[in-house]
């Protein structure tokens, strides 16, 4: 079906570039027709004036000559006289009747007519599927042309993300976006945030007048984590929007506020709607209890149940005090993030001093180094393991170790602050590296058995 909606695309793609080029040709041809007219208007202007001057000029001699020659039959029938001076005129016309100067010869200019074509167009480039990478959320495409063409002035790379494997479909829900000018035949897509499954790449070359045909298009893998935060279970002293979640103080009383409007009204006569869950994630979030009491708590929108994944949390500069971890889906709504045996988290208390240690089952490990200003979260739920980084060094900051029994859920707890997320990042290569790294891991594994177990 993609295929068949390829070709009704692109023969419509046909009936609708052959109508633009010959629009666009008789659109030259004009341009050719008037510039000859101006030409001939301008030249024939040329050989009248030529004319103009050179009938004046004759005229006034032949004027002249005449005159002279009446003055003198005159002269002589009366007195035998020598002629005088002034009737010693030219008797050589001042201007010939030639007008071979003002001729033409365009048999060059009618050759270069005729040999008129169409454009040279480049050929499509072919995209080297092995030395593409993706890595670290970046993209790398290489491509070569088929055989060499001096006349390449640049390309232009169009990409689009998608989620649907394979050939790239011509009904896809987004439109390709455009980098031109491209000068090498290699190109690096950075800072891209992978929120799709799958990425389209083409490129074409291009000289000074046409832009060739697209290479074979390619898919490309972009898988990521994607995910949001769950403001419908979180705590109501919780303002929460998708990647944000910011500690509301009365946050609280005016959802108290809005309920109790919402019972008066019911009572008043109509009654309310029952309370129906729509939700992005209806089989994640379900309709689990808010979190109330002391736990300041807001759960990811997405669960993990296989796979490893990463994201990062940056902390407004004055938030007293905040966690971040992983829980279970069963996590009790009176339950606070490391205080239970179904969440692990890191917590950062900047109450009167600040304390840094990595919490599970209420029990806590201090972490003697400074707090980064931005946090990579780790988790492995295949190899049970949760690891936190400095998000700009990627120095590692603490390694949880355990076998994950149920499917997991980003956690967050904030109070007095906010938290901003970064979420459909790439496990970074830098921790891939770290990870593999039997020294980086025991140096933290040590000290684990008294929180894991």
């Amino acid at each position: 079906q993609n295929f068949i909606d390829t070709l009704n695309h692109t023969l419509k793609g046909v009936q609708a570039n052959s109508s633009n080029v010959i629009a666009e040709l008789d659109e030259e041809f004009d341009g050719l027709y008037s510039i000859l007219d101006e030409m001939k208007e301008s030249m024939t202007n040329s050989i009248k004036q030529e004319q103009a001057h050179k009938t004046q000029e004759l005229q006034n001699q032949l004027s002249q000559c005449s005159n002279a020659l009446e003055n003198s039959e005159e002269l002589l029938e009366y007195a035998a006289l020598t002629m005088a001076s002034a009737f010693r005129i030219s008797l050589k016309p001042k201007v010939s009747d030639n007008m071979t100067h003002l001729m033409v010869d365009f048999s060059q200019e009618r050759q270069m007519l005729q040999a008129l074509k169409f454009l040279p167009v480049p050929k499509a480039p072919e995209i080297d599927t092995a030395e593409c990478l993706v890595a670290d959320n970046t993209v790398t495409i290489a491509w070569r042309m088929p055989e060499e063409d001096k006349k390449i002035d640049h390309f232009a790379l169009e990409y689009r993300k998608t989620n649907f494997d394979g050939l790239p479909r011509v009904k896809d829900e987004r439109c390709w976006e455009l980098i031109e000018y491209i000068k090498g035949t290699e190109y690096t897509l950075s800072g891209l945030k992978f929120d799709s499954k799958y990425m389209n790449f083409r490129v074409r070359a291009c000289n000074k007048a046409v832009a060739g045909e697209y290479s074979d298009p390619i898919t490309l893998e972009t898988k990521a984590l994607v995910f949001n935060l769950d403001g419908t279970s979180s705590h109501l002293n919780l303002k929460v929007e998708d990647t944000y979640v910011e500690w509301d103080p009365t946050g609280g009383k005016s959802q108290e506020n809005k309920i109790k409007g919402k019972e008066n009204k019911g009572r008043s006569g109509t009654p309310s709607p029952k309370r129906t869950s729509v939700t992005r994630s209806p089989l994640i979030r379900g309709s689990r209890d808010r979190f109330t009491g002391e736990s300041y708590t807001v759960l990811g929108d997405t669960t993990i149940e296989s796979g490893q994944h990463y994201w990062e949390v940056r902390a407004q500069k004055d938030c007293k005090s905040y966690s971040m971890g992983v829980a279970y889906k069963n996590m009790g709504k009176f339950d606070q993030l490391g205080k239970t045996n179904t969440s692990w988290c890191i917590h950062v208390n900047n109450w009167l001093q600040t304390t840094f240690s990595a919490k599970h089952n209420n029990k806590a490990k201090a972490l003697d180094m400074p707090v980064p200003d931005r946090i990579g979260v780790y988790c492995d739920f295949d190899g049970g393991q949760l690891t936190f980084y400095n998000a700009s060094s990627k120095q590692l900051l603490y390694t949880f170790k355990t076998k994950f029994t149920q499917p997991l859920l980003p956690g967050f707890m904030v109070w007095c602050g906010g938290l901003t997320l970064s979420t459909g990042l790439q496990v970074p290569s830098a921790v891939k590296t770290l990870q593999k790294s039997e020294n980086g891991l025991s140096g933290s594994s040590s000290s684990l058995t008294n929180i894991t177990q």
